[in-house]
C-alpha cells in the first residue's frame, strides 16, 4: 500500500482499512507463532501499512 493510496481513501474507508490491518496482523502473528509462516517480512510489511494509515487520520484530525 503507497502513501498516496491511503490519502486518496475517504476517513471511513481509513477506519475499515485500519481494522482489516489489524486483524491481518493478528492473523500473522498466530501463524508465526505456530511457526506456519512463509514470509517474516510480510508482518513489518503490515505494522508499515498500520503506521501509514494512523498518520493519515491524526494528520486529518489536526486540519480539522
Amino acid at each position: 500500500m503507497k502513501a498516496k493510496e491511503v490519502k486518496e481513501m475517504t476517513s471511513e474507508e481509513l477506519v475499515a482499512k485500519l481494522a482489516e490491518l489489524k486483524s491481518e496482523l493478528f492473523n500473522l502473528r498466530f501463524r508465526q507463532a505456530s511457526g506456519q509462516l512463509d514470509n517474516p517480512i510480510s508482518i513489518r510489511t503490515c505494522k508499515r501499512n498500520i503506521a501509514r494509515v494512523n498518520t493519515e487520520i491524526r494528520a486529518r484530525e489536526l486540519k480539522a
